[in-house]
């Protein structure tokens, strides 16, 4: 009998299959491809420490493993100011048996464990969320300011001991392997990356704060805007279908800065936040 894997690969590759064969008729008399298993099965979030409600809102995380065998992580972005309004999401697909060898490595990795990871002396930043479906459950665990350089407090003398930073280190490492998973598992297991496009755009909208240098304006070509209130001062609309490509089209060529203006004249700071295969609306996203 085929292994969960293996139906699970078979599954991928015959909805590539179908969607290939489909936009080579290009007559719509294909038929459509089966929905993909949008289950989470690993995920790596930053969460908390000290920013806007908007960027709390719209932190996109780092990592996300489905159980279809698709891998979205954050690409690199250009250090410029302004940031582009899209971040640079990629795709990756790993061949059958890649979605439980990462389930093993992050069990290896210890993030099922419960050890304490121990309290850096450092405030305002954010802990690293790990996540892994087995079992039938999901269990999670946070490391507080994981990654950054702490000097001494690598080597116990504030206030990590020898277990905790090798601990600590372990899910670093096992972060770098969702990274690049080609290098983990591979580049024979692993096709891709490519560039992710999402089917929804979550759009994040409060008032214009003018910034220097003086930005363009762009027109909003998106749902009416400012949407309904999720925060103070801070509203949230979603883009579907045509909305949302035409709204991506217009961001290829805006920033986080752009001043986006309405209808009516008014004009809003947007953050763009691309909507993950699980997610559906403005409710699927972080509290702010």
């Amino acid at each position: 009998m085929p292994t969960r894997s293996a139906r699970t690969a078979a599954a991928v590759a015959l909805v590539l299959l179908l969607g290939a064969c489909a936009a080579s008729a290009g007559d719509g008399s294909a038929e459509p491809a089966p929905p993909a298993d949008t289950t989470v099965v690993l995920q790596v979030t930053e969460v908390g420490g000290y920013t806007t409600p908007a960027l709390l809102t719209g932190r996109l995380p780092t990592v996300t493993v489905y159980a279809d065998g698709r891998l979205i992580t954050d690409g690199p972005v250009a250090a410029i100011w302004p940031a582009p309004a899209l971040p640079n999401l990629q795709v990756h697909l790993l061949d059958d048996g890649g979605v439980r060898d990462l389930v093993d490595r992050a069990l290896a990795a210890g993030v099922a464990e419960t050890g304490d990871l121990g309290q850096p002396p450092v405030t305002d930043v954010t802990a690293t969320r790990f996540a892994v479906r087995t079992g039938g459950t999901t269990v999670t665990r946070e490391a507080y300011a994981l990654g950054m350089d702490l000097g001494p407090a690598r080597d116990g003398e504030a206030g990590l001991t020898e277990d905790q930073t090798a601990a600590r280190e372990r899910l670093l490492a096992f972060l770098d392997e969702l990274r690049d998973p080609a290098a983990a598992l591979g580049a024979e297991r692993v096709t891709g990356p490519e560039p992710y496009r999402p089917e929804a755009v979550a759009a994040l909208v409060s008032p214009y704060v003018e910034v220097e240098p003086a930005q363009p304006e762009q027109r909003w070509p998106g749902p009416t805007l400012p949407g309904e209130p999720i925060a103070p001062d801070l509203t949230c609309v979603t883009a579907t279908g045509a909305a949302a490509r035409t709204l991506l089209d217009a961001a290829a060529s805006a920033s986080m800065a752009t001043p986006w203006t309405a209808e009516d004249g008014s004009r809003w700071s947007v953050l763009l936040r691309p909507l993950l295969p699980h997610e559906s609306g403005c409710a699927d996203l972080p509290p702010a």
